[in-house]
């Protein structure tokens, strides 16, 4: 055994670099040891828990602990890079956001709560490991993790016949990606590791090691099948045409605050990943560019135009997630000729972020005992009942929209301009059909909150339960409210990323 060997691999393994996710699973832990400790009378009182220990992590982040030196740790498993404190920062603000609404919708609900944030908790963790990972082994193991963990979320409510049918949905797509991103990733892996081939390599999982033997194989078949079957996978993770398929019958069943988990986390976590393989994957450029172009004109045009027919309003979120998926494909399309363009994607998905959790938030509020029932006639008369709340909703859904002076405006600008520069030019008209059509459902649903008298009366339907946004919700709603407006007109450190273009 050569103990020489193991000592390095050791000197590699940095655990102190992952505190943010050793927080998160060590919270999560702590969950379950005060739920087993505490009178059941408290346990109402862990999500606030969950809470004040995901806002001590954010602060530590703030304090400094939110960028490690770039370097590789863990033997090449993990690798820290100059973006890895956002992602930090920005998987932790969802989970905190998640965690908030859910503290709304679980008090209609005669179901364990520790539970449910426990997860939240542990499927944040893992897209935290999961957009750090540069091995295809633990992007694999953390891409499951997380998308386990989201099963059992999709289904939480499941005295609901809705919800079980999303989460089966859920069950069954999420396994046929799960299928084609490990069947790509073993046909990578079997080219990689030939020594008959030039370029071969003992660590072929490797994200460093693969691209050094697909750029000595730059047209070999398997590599092009593997690289076809990988970005497949993550297609169906990110929400890409053809693979969106699952998105509106899942976003409709799934509890809002997992809808909202499932609109940013996971979608998120998969453009992250992407970007990093699109790097890996450079050597095939002829491949992978052509693939994401189409992939995202077909995007674009399916989301906004399945979206204009829709009265549900979660399945119109889910397709209008579906065009927003298109718009960071021009970005990641558009990566090869502009490396700013990653930056315009990293933007774009902060500020997808904000103006999402402001509109689920004021969904999560409406929202009844049965919460898939949401109307858009659910939302006549609001601005006359809560002017706060519509209010909330016309800027997220103004900054979805991308309507000057939110920062969804400046986000969509971004990626524009990297799509310009790269030459994209017909995904760019694509693009901007995309965002007229958006204006009309988006604005249909404002308009019916501002200018509708109608009322939804149907029997188990939304209510209006404005009451139930208690203060924490309504201060959440307004720093989000806030935080869109400030962002459209002064990007600061976010700016930074879209530098140079």
């Amino acid at each position: 055994m050569d103990f020489n060997l193991l000592r390095e691999s050791a000197a590699s393994n940095t655990w102190g670099a992952l505190w943010p996710e050793l927080g998160l699973g060590s919270l999560a832990l702590l969950l379950l040891l005060l739920e087993a400790v505490l009178p059941p009378r408290a346990h109402r009182h862990l999500g606030a828990v969950s809470i004040l220990g995901q806002l001590l992590l954010l602060a530590g982040l703030a304090l400094g602990g939110s960028r490690p030196a770039p370097h590789q740790a863990f033997n090449g498993l993990i690798g820290f890079t100059e973006h890895t404190g956002l992602f930090r920062v920005f998987f932790i603000l969802s989970s905190l956001l998640a965690t908030i609404l859910a503290q709304v919708a679980l008090a209609r609900q005669k179901l364990p709560r520790t539970e449910f944030h426990h997860i939240v908790l542990v499927v944040s963790a893992a897209a935290l490991l999961l957009v750090e990972s540069r091995n295809f082994i633990l992007l694999f193991v953390t891409l499951e993790t997380m998308t386990i963990g989201l099963y059992i979320l999709v289904s939480y409510f499941r005295s609901n016949p809705r919800t079980l049918e999303a989460g089966l949905k859920y069950l069954i797509m999420g396994s046929l990606s799960s299928a084609l991103l490990l069947f790509g990733t073993v046909l990578l892996y079997g080219a990689a590791g030939n020594p008959a081939l030039d370029g071969h390599t003992a660590q072929p999982m490797q994200f460093g090691e693969l691209n050094r033997f697909l750029a000595a194989n730059p047209d070999g078949f398997l590599c092009a099948a593997g690289i076809v079957l990988v970005l497949s996978g993550l297609a169906f993770k990110i929400g890409g045409f053809p693979f969106q398929i699952w998105i509106p019958d899942v976003y409709e069943g799934a509890p809002t605050p997992v809808t909202a988990l499932l609109a940013v986390t996971s979608k998120a976590a998969g453009f992250i990943v992407l970007v990093e393989l699109v790097r890996v994957f450079e050597p095939f450029h002829w491949l992978v560019e052509p693939v994401l172009t189409a992939m995202a004109v077909a995007t674009v045009l399916f989301g906004n135009l399945a979206a204009l027919k829709q009265h549900n309003v979660k399945r119109l979120i889910g397709l209008s997630g579906v065009s927003h998926a298109g718009f960071l494909l021009l970005g990641v399309a558009s990566l090869e000729t502009v490396p700013q363009a990653a930056g315009a994607v990293y933007f774009y998905l902060f500020v997808y972020l904000i103006a999402s959790y402001a509109v689920f938030g004021v969904m999560t509020v409406l929202a009844g005992v049965d919460d898939t029932r949401q109307d858009l006639a659910d939302y006549g008369g609001l601005a006359k009942e809560s002017p706060f709340l519509a209010g909330i909703l016309a800027c997220g859904l103004g900054s979805l929209a991308g309507i000057p002076p939110l920062a969804g405006f400046m986000g969509k600008l971004f990626v524009f301009v990297a799509a310009f520069k790269a030459g994209h030019y017909g995904l760019l008209l694509a693009a901007v059909v995309g965002v007229v059509i958006s204006i009309y459902y988006y604005f249909g649903w404002i308009r019916m909150a501002y200018f509708s008298d109608e009322a939804a009366a149907a029997p188990g339907g939304p209510t209006r339960a404005v009451a139930a946004a208690g203060p924490t919700l309504k201060f959440t709603l307004a720093l989000l409210a806030a935080a869109s407006i400030v962002l459209g007109f002064y990007q600061s450190g976010l700016g930074r990323l879209v530098a140079g273009l």
